[in-house]
């Protein structure tokens, strides 16, 4: 009997002991993820930082940005070619968003450039935090899509945060006025960045029919869902 309650008590021990050890070491686990976590975001911008960035109606700061041609582009350049305004959209190569909406924004330049409305994307991070948004990936990307529309990179990082974009894809829809180029819509492309067969309601094209047929946009504003824009951590 006594042989029985010592080896009981000794499994009971070692028990404990494995069970604390297991907890520490989960607990470790937990930490390190959180860390993880932690490192892959901290990079990201701090979307109360945008916050103070563009609304339906302001004014938008010009600029002029390399395209992956070479050529410097801006929204003077654009338009002193006949455009009524300019879709710009903050995209990137590697965010996974922002490839689901690749064929619908060469799309949307195809269907509406000749209307007015044409596309700019400005790659708006930082590459030595993202290299595949590198300059010379931008090039390659855009060749192997085949965009046709400017694609230029935010070098520097001075247009995004002006603007107050948070993701990739952001949207930035603007109307010449008056020699001003004023903000009409912000947001998402769309309601369904998996499956563009699904989409029920395509926000920026509606905005745009909108100003060409001189109404007023119905929705100026959605919430941009993407990848956030990769900083200088």
């Amino acid at each position: 009997m006594k042989v029985l309650k010592l080896t009981l008590s000794v499994f009971t021990a070692l028990s404990l002991i494995f069970t604390s050890c297991n907890n520490s070491a989960t607990n470790e686990n937990e930490k390190a993820a959180e860390g993880t976590n932690q490192e892959q975001t901290s990079s990201d911008v701090n979307e109360e930082e945008t916050a103070k960035g563009y609304k339906v109606g302001d004014e938008a700061m010009d600029f002029s940005l390399k395209g992956v041609d070479g050529n410097m582009y801006s929204l003077q350049s654009i338009t002193e070619q006949g455009a009524k305004g300019v879709a710009v959209i903050f995209t990137c190569n590697h965010c996974p968003y922002a490839k689901k909406y690749e064929d619908r924004i060469i799309a949307l330049n195809n269907k509406y450039k000749e209307q007015g409305y044409p596309v700019l994307a400005i790659n708006p991070n930082d590459p030595e935090e993202e290299p595949e948004d590198s300059y010379d990936m931008m090039i390659a990307r855009a060749k192997e899509k085949g965009f046709t529309f400017p694609y230029v990179m935010d070098e520097g990082q001075k247009v995004f945060p002006v603007y107050g974009a948070t993701k990739t894809p952001h949207v930035y829809l603007i109307n010449k006025e008056n020699d001003k180029f004023i903000v009409k819509y912000i947001g998402a492309i769309d309601n369904n960045y998996k499956d563009a067969a699904a989409v029920t309601e395509k926000y920026l094209e509606n905005a745009i029919d909108a100003l060409i047929k001189g109404e007023e946009i119905a929705k100026t504003e959605t919430k941009a869902i993407g990848c956030g824009i990769k900083v200088k951590s």
